[in-house]
């Protein structure tokens, strides 16, 4: 079986403020030419289709337009709900979609949705796993008495409840929006504190695929096993050596996955570039996102002006060089044994010239003791 594997389209997305919803539909639309040429048995989309929860009227317009034309080819799609999506408004006309060969999951259920989908070798057996917040799966599945859940400990018994529905020695492939630990983040992903996010890639393990989703680099976290196919286009200046694409993976009559990166060349490039002023004004117009360090040993005023001749769409300017009048503070230091509460009102001050009322310290104490519980 032939497979795309793609997600973290975040449609509607902003860089620096600068909507990319043309950026989006350009790729997308490179996205179907790839199915066409690729003709794949089954298409995966692992999350975080929208960038918010509350999508601009663009970007659901933008999603519908693909729905529409990846149905029409009537080739099977799964779409799972990532962390950045609102589940219950994504899973609205699921049943309705699924006549369709669209099947989307984007809420965690009593019973894990599993879809079964041929070969020529038999059924290939696709167990649909959305982002799950762990209280939801203690709410739904354990006694009010129980130990507070991690995402590893509710992700592994959703995964197990999955299992339970794939029969021995079939085929199968999980579709999920996770952290799995060991992968390499970038910085335009929704953080967790900490590990806490975190999950064991061994929940995995009975899967002869694992399709991932949240982490924005196109990864292996086990070669041909499990897998991030990335985001489709770069969301920030630290992913610009990404190479982004979707997934295609083969998976033959034994169960054995092959999985390899296909690049898709977006309307512009996202460029981290530095040198000096004069070398960049002597260039030609460059349309890509830049992001530039200017190395002049003076300080160069009104740089992001001056650059724009050359880069009419740049994101940042930054000069390596200070100004004459520059005094440079000395560094904040957290307390000296300072509690994670007194280090986050150090912060906090820092930041906004004003402590902590009794009633936000309180807040965040409440706060750091559930998350540390």
């Amino acid at each position: 079986m032939r497979i795309l594997h793609t997600a973290d389209w975040h449609l509607g997305k902003t860089l620096l403020n600068y909507s990319l919803i043309d950026d989006q539909d350009f790729i997308l639309k490179k996205f179907l030419k790839l199915v066409d040429d690729e003709k794949p048995d089954a298409i995966l989309i692992s999350g975080d289709i929208y960038d918010r929860a509350d999508p601009s009227a663009e970007a659901i317009n933008l999603f519908d337009e693909i729905l529409f034309k990846l149905t029409e080819k009537k080739i099977p799609v799964l779409c799972i709900a990532g962390n950045h999506d609102n589940a219950a408004r994504l899973n609205f006309g699921s049943r309705l979609f699924a006549n369709k060969k669209f099947f989307i999951t984007a809420k965690t259920a009593l019973e894990p949705e599993t879809i079964v989908l041929n070969d020529q070798f038999g059924e290939i057996y696709f167990s649909l796993i959305p982002y799950l917040d762990p209280s939801e799966i203690k709410a739904n599945f354990f006694a009010e008495n129980c130990d507070r859940l991690t995402f590893n400990d509710a992700n592994k018994f959703y995964i197990d409840l999955a299992r339970k529905k794939i029969p021995q020695g079939k085929r199968s492939v999980a579709v999920a929006h996770v952290f799995v630990d060991g992968g390499e983040e970038s910085d335009s992903e929704r953080k967790f504190v900490g590990t806490a996010g975190k999950v064991n890639a061994e929940i995995f393990s009975n899967y002869n695929y694992a399709a991932l989703g949240h982490l924005h680099s196109p990864q292996d976290i086990v070669p041909n096993k499990i897998r991030y196919s990335g985001s489709l286009l770069k969301y920030s200046a630290k992913e610009y050596l990404h190479k982004k694409g979707v997934t295609l993976v083969e998976i033959d009559k034994h169960g054995s996955a092959a999985a390899k990166n296909i690049e898709l060349t977006p309307r512009r490039n996202l460029i981290v570039v530095s040198d000096k002023l004069n070398a960049f004004l002597s260039q030609e117009i460059n349309n890509d996102y830049a992001y530039v360090t200017l190395t002049d040993e003076t300080f160069v005023y009104d740089a992001t002006q001056k650059l724009r001749k050359v880069f009419p769409n740049i994101m940042e300017a930054k000069n390596k060089a200070k100004p004459k009048d520059f005094v440079e503070e000395p560094a904040r230091r957290f307390r000296e044994g300072a509690t994670v509460s007194e280090q986050f009102a150090d912060f906090f001050e820092s930041m906004t010239c004003r402590t902590l009322t009794d009633a936000e310290k309180s807040a965040m104490e409440e706060i750091f003791r559930e998350v540390t519980s």
